[in-house]
Formats: structure tokens, C-alpha cells, sequence
């Protein structure tokens, strides 16, 4: 898992209000070059829609994010979700999901989220909200001490930075959402999302 999202460098994050956008949805970010979902759990419809995807289209590399419960994480590995994503370091769902053996990129943004993440033997960790938190710039501070350790920064990541962040030695991938609006998914503007995804394809050849 890490290692195709490393290849990948960019993690589209979908906000899905039906999941009858979802399919079409990852097809579209198929057909631009990125087989990779981490669908939210900030909506009703994204239980459905990760069960949805799994089915339906197996090939894609599909993640669970914004999981905030021992629940939702149950919830989305039952639904099929491939690695589980959350904002904060939340030690017990930390614990679940390593207890049920999928993978998990827990939220942190100071060094001693790191060290608790460090001491559950985790090395691929999300760094949120990445512009929020200092950016780059907080990123190299936290390589000196922490060489080992790889981030996916997500929180105000674009195409006008993309860049810059996975110029970083220790930044596996970025998280972002500028591809995957919700405004395409209610216009149903699934080329857009293509285009975009493209774009973000681009920016990551030529930023490696």
C-alpha cells in the first residue's frame, strides 16, 4: 500500500453525498493516471460508496478517511476499504485497526504525535493540516529527528504547491481534494476531475 501510494504522490480525498456519483467518480480519476481513493467518512453515503467502489472496481487502491470511531473503522473494513485514514492520532482506533491488520496513516502535526505514532512501530503517517501546521517548512524541521518516518501532507495542498511538497525527501505522497470538488461531483462534470487529475499526474513526473 505504501509503496503505490508513494508511486502514485498524490491521494485524491472524496467527499461523496451519493453513491451514485462513485463509480463514475473513479473512473474518472482511473482514466487521468490515478487509481487511488481515500472517500470520507464525512458523509452518510460513504459506507455505501466504498462498498460500492470495492465491488465494482477492485483495482483501485481505495482508502477510508475521516474515520473518528472503533465504529467507522469496522464500518469501512467491512465495506472494503484497503488502508484507513484519520485526521488526529486516535490511540484506540490506532490499535483496531492494527489488531484487524489493515493498514492505517494516522493524522499528526506536532513531534510527539510522531513519537506516539513511532511507538506503534507506524512510519507513514499524514501530516494535518499540512498548511495549517507550518507546511514545508514544519515538514524539514520534523526530518532532522525523524529520518525514517514518511508524511502524506493534506490541508490546503494544490496544484501551485504540489510541487514544493513532494520536492521533500520525507513526503511520500500529498493529499488533496482540488480535483475531486464537490462542485464536479453535483455538476457531474466527471472530465473535469479527468483533466485535473492529469494536471496532478504531470506535476508529480516532473517533480521526481
Amino acid at each position: 500500500m505504501e509503496t503505490v501510494i508513494t508511486n502514485h504522490g498524490v491521494v485524491p480525498v472524496v467527499v461523496l453525498e451519493s453513491d451514485d456519483d462513485s463509480l463514475p467518480l473513479c473512473a474518472a480519476l482511473t482514466e487521468g493516471g490515478l487509481p487511488v481513493a481515500e472517500v470520507t467518512f464525512r458523509t452518510e453515503a460513504a459506507e455505501s460508496a466504498i462498498r460500492k467502489i470495492a465491488e465494482e472496481m477492485p483495482d483501485m487502491l481505495l482508502g477510508a478517511g475521516t474515520v473518528l470511531s472503533e465504529e467507522q473503522l469496522k464500518r469501512a473494513i467491512d465495506a472494503g476499504a484497503r488502508f484507513i485514514v484519520t485526521p488526529g492520532f486516535n490511540p484506540k482506533i490506532v490499535e483496531a485497526a492494527l489488531k484487524a491488520a489493515i493498514p492505517i496513516i494516522p493524522g499528526v502535526n506536532s513531534p510527539t504525535q510522531v513519537e506516539m505514532a513511532m511507538s506503534f512501530s507506524l512510519s507513514l503517517l499524514k501530516f494535518f493540516p499540512a498548511e495549517a501546521s507550518g507546511g514545508r517548512s514544519m515538514l524539514k524541521a520534523l526530518a532532522g529527528p525523524y529520518g525514517d518516518v514518511k508524511f502524506v501532507p493534506t490541508g490546503g495542498i494544490g496544484p501551485n504547491n504540489l510541487s514544493d511538497y513532494l520536492q521533500l525527501k520525507n513526503v511520500a505522497a500529498c493529499g488533496g481534494s482540488w480535483m475531486v470538488s464537490a462542485k464536479f461531483g453535483a455538476d457531474q462534470n466527471f472530465e473535469e476531475i479527468t483533466k485535473l487529475t492529469r494536471q496532478a499526474v504531470e506535476i508529480v513526473r516532473s517533480a521526481r
